[in-house]
């Protein structure tokens, strides 16, 4: 069970510690960032962790986030000379580890830039300037002096298709980026508390990592073919040094049951800088909280073999649909569809268009082979916004309660009818709670909340785990906790109960206006008030959210709260 938490307020610092021989982290400390993209809530801030290694020649291993740049910049000018750094490994080039490369370079021209193939491909996007670089495939070498031999592990979709790790033979320590990270800022560099870590290094992996579980296995593999390795320099939060043998563990663990889970899904795309990833990370999350395992595949480089298996024991498949000069995806693609099997659920994205191959055709191929259309076409023109990314992960989650619909019919029938009957005499309120992140809003219907606390005020909320507005309810956000009104609350639970496809207007044709929070007020509730998410505990298929209340006011005096009567208790 995850603790509760409380929110910490602080600032953007810079952290300066020697961890090993020759070896300084610059870790820059991000108090106050509550969110990375829309559905991933953080309740203790992250870090972005930068490496200097010295030997007879210097290398650079990451950068920080483009919103350290002075601090960062200032800190990496008084600690070396950048223009006599002569390697910049790149373990991968997503923004929060890559977005300070562009000024590195302008500073040090003649650094030569270290990255896998993809890494370097990327990268040319994102600087559009010359640089030198150098490839580096799995098993390499760059021998630093002084005894800094690195050794790089090729480690891609962990979780961005260009990963590396680099192994210091000299101080055993292995530099992995996101992997084995956490998003846990703290002013201690290592993992000595444990206990206080472990919800949030759990849930970064279940957000993740848990979609590239079989990746995750073959990067412990391939670690577990270099000598000891003392401490894991992650890219995000405290490094691991106290705890490197427990910590690795968990992850082999939860990716074994990932892997071996009664129902998965198969996400196959053309891996690439930007929409693709991101829109098939978004899709993956909203399947994960139905508690589907998720398995990505690169389709340039996936083996037909493995694929024929995956494809052959999934309950239902994702196609992002390459660019149809790629042909060696294209291959790959008729392989899936030779493999498809009837009863599997299927969905299909598409970023950019231009040169991609045409969705509704391909769709139509699977349909003709018996698969069933878990959710429509997803198409993407423009540059996807926050709106987009929530579309994409309802996408997912309506996917994963398609292949879920049949156990979760047998759990229903599992509770004896006694105990179900019983449990269903626990009566409840009718509320619906609305928010509103930037252009993103939800809503739910909600039955299961009370007032938990006088001082402060605050009430307590189950919210499902595979509640499309559970995105917007993590610790720090706030929403509007409305109120129905007995023998007046039919029509806006008629509205909150019906299922939206992804991306509906849940407050179409529904009278609201604006709360101080920007969360709609219905005004048609008895009442209503504003509220700011404090905690959360994970209970299993739902998050316990504890909120503080700071505004309300009642419409109708004389109203009384609608309540809910259920026969069972088994399901709402």
């Amino acid at each position: 069970m995850v603790a509760l938490t409380e929110k910490i307020q602080k600032r953007l610092t810079i952290q300066v510690e020697d961890i090993a021989t020759d070896t300084t982290t610059i870790r820059s400390l991000d108090w106050d960032r509550d969110r990375f993209d829309i559905e991933f809530g953080l309740q203790n801030g992250t870090t972005y962790n930068s490496f200097i290694i010295r030997g007879e020649k210097t290398a650079l291993v990451d950068t920080s986030h483009e919103k350290f740049r002075q601090l960062y910049l200032d800190t990496l000018k008084g600690l070396v000379d950048i223009s006599k750094v002569d390697y910049l490994i790149i373990s991968h080039t997503e923004p929060d580890h890559s977005g300070l490369v562009k000024d590195v370079l302008q500073l040090a021209p003649y650094i030569t830039v270290v990255g896998s193939k993809v890494a370097i491909q990327f990268l040319e996007n994102l600087v559009h300037t010359p640089f030198k670089r150098q490839i580096v495939k799995n098993g390499d070498k760059i021998d630093l002096g002084n005894g800094h031999e690195l050794e790089f592990v090729i480690a891609p979709n962990l979780h961005w298709p260009d990963t590396i790790f680099t192994f210091d033979h000299l101080t055993q320590t292995l530099y992995t980026c996101d992997a084995f990270g956490l998003h846990y800022c703290t002013e201690a560099t290592f993992d000595e508390d444990l206990e206080a870590i472990s919800p949030d290094y759990a849930f970064y992996y279940e957000c993740l990592m848990a979609p590239n579980a079989r990746s995750v296995i073959s990067a412990l593999k391939r670690m577990g073919e270099l000598p000891k390795v003392d401490t894991i320099a992650t890219g995000h939060g405290p490094l691991l040094r106290h705890n490197v043998a427990e910590l690795t563990g968990r992850y082999r663990n939860w990716s074994q049951t990932q892997t071996k889970a009664e129902t998965t899904v198969g996400i196959f795309y053309v891996s690439e800088y930007g929409a693709s990833d991101r829109i098939a990370q978004s899709i993956a999350g909203g399947i994960s909280k139905t508690g589907v395992a998720v398995e990505t595949v690169d389709l340039r480089t996936a083996d037909p073999q493995e694929l024929l298996e995956l494809v052959g024991r999934c309950a239902g498949i994702v196609i992002g649909m390459p660019p149809a000069s790629n042909s060696d995806a294209i291959t790959t693609l008729g392989t899936i569809l030779g493999a498809a099997k009837e009863k599997q659920a299927v969905g299909i994205f598409e970023t950019g268009g231009g040169d991609d191959e045409p969705t509704y055709p391909v769709l139509n191929k699977f349909r003709a082979l018996g698969l069933n259309v878990a959710f429509p076409v997803i198409e993407i023109r423009d540059t996807p916004s926050e709106n987009t990314y929530k579309l994409c992960e309802e996408a997912g989650t309506d996917l994963g309660q398609w292949v879920t619909r049949d156990k979760s019919i047998k759990a229903m029938k599992s509770l004896s009818a006694d105990l179900d009957k019983a449990l269903g005499r626990i009566s409840g309120g009718l509320y619906i709670l609305t928010a509103k992140r930037n252009d993103v809003q939800s809503a739910m219907l909600a039955s299961w909340v009370s007032q938990a606390s006088f001082k402060p005020l605050g009430v307590s909320i189950a919210v499902a785990k595979d509640r499309a507005i559970e995105s917007l309810m993590q610790v720090g956000d706030k929403f509007v906790l409305n109120v129905l009104e007995e023998g007046n609350y039919q029509p806006l639970m008629k509205q909150f109960l019906k299922r939206f496809a992804p991306g509906a207007d849940r407050f179409e044709g529904v009278r609201t206006y604006p709360s101080q929070n920007g969360a709609p007020i219905l005004a048609d509730a008895l009442a209503y008030m504003e509220c700011e998410v404090s905690s959360r505990m994970d209970t299993g298929d739902h998050w316990i959210v504890y909120c503080s209340i700071y505004a309300g006011r009642v419409s109708k005096p004389e109203g009384l709260t609608a309540v809910h009567h259920r026969k069972v208790g088994n399901h709402y």
